[in-house]
């Protein structure tokens, strides 16, 4: 498994943006093949946000696949190395409060929407995200 740390919640204005991060702090982080963000709010379960996975290369060309609540305002990158990711998201509003989750995954899925959280081996320990109107 590797370890995994968020980073860039906070409280932001509607209709704001921010950006999270997400870095493998340790382990061996050259099996993953996908990383993603998941959230969770209050009295709800957790949801898929966001995941890129990993080309030949980089994250840079990495296939990508969005929830339809955050598709047209939000994008998932990463860093040249299998230690970083990041999730711009604009245009907040208040149902996306919630607590963000960072997770990777070793397990190659050629189809980038086949990927379910059970495929994620690794998770971090949340940034919390409120939207405030």
């Amino acid at each position: 498994q590797v370890q995994l740390v968020e980073s860039g919640g906070g409280l932001v204005l509607s209709g704001g943006s921010l950006r999270l991060n997400c870095a493998a702090a340790a382990g061996r982080t050259f099996r993953i093949q996908a990383m993603g963000w998941f959230r969770q709010a209050p009295g709800k379960e957790r949801e898929f946000v966001a995941l890129i996975r990993w080309n030949d290369i980089n994250w840079n060309s990495g296939v990508t696949h969005y929830a339809d609540s955050v598709k047209v305002r939000s994008t998932i990158s990463g860093g040249s190395l299998k230690n970083t990711m990041y999730l711009q998201m604009n245009n907040l509003k208040s149902e996306d409060t919630a607590v963000y989750y960072c997770a990777a995954s070793n397990r190659f899925r050629r189809v980038a929407s086949d990927y379910a959280e059970t495929d994620f081996d690794s998770w971090g320990r949340g940034t919390q995200v409120t939207v405030s109107s």
